[in-house]
């Protein structure tokens, strides 16, 4: 079965053979475009993972800012889970520390739907820019309150 056939019909299978090819220096017979595709395509997902998890810790960050009177252990255990997890992404790949400044607008946005979503309050409550740094968000000890 062709390389390119094998990978429309059973992806598993083509990675492991790409594997095999590579690992024996057998460059001629890799399916090279469809590995530049895939690498490009890990590179997006830890972007996006990584704005994900940062929308939903600044999500419940609002949430514990602005409805203060119904804050609890799942708002709490949700902040420190999301910031283990950014954590450990970013020991795995250093370089998306970079990226944190860039995405942080958007995940703003993805936080304050969030915020809005759950707690049911209106959207004029929350600030249209985030009120927090980077810095602030992923620091372990910060937990904003109402001025």
């Amino acid at each position: 079965m062709d390389t390119l056939h094998l990978y429309e019909i059973d992806f598993y299978a083509w990675t492991q053979e790409q594997i095999g090819l590579l690992k024996a220096h057998q460059w001629e017979q890799l399916d090279a475009a469809n590995l530049i595709e895939e690498i490009e395509t890990l590179g997006r997902k830890e972007r996006q993972e990584l704005r994900n998890r940062l929308g939903i810790l600044l999500g419940h960050l609002l949430k514990w800012q602005f409805q203060s009177e119904k804050r609890n252990n799942s708002w709490l255990g949700t902040i420190r889970e999301q910031r283990i997890q950014i954590k450990l992404l970013l020991k795995d790949s250093p370089s998306l520390k970079s990226y944190l400044a860039e995405i942080f607008f958007a995940a703003y946005e993805l936080g304050l739907a969030l915020a809005i979503r759950e707690t049911q309050l209106g959207e004029q409550i929350f600030p249209e820019i985030c009120p927090y740094t980077v810095e602030q968000t992923i620091n372990p000890d910060f937990l904003p309150e109402l001025d």
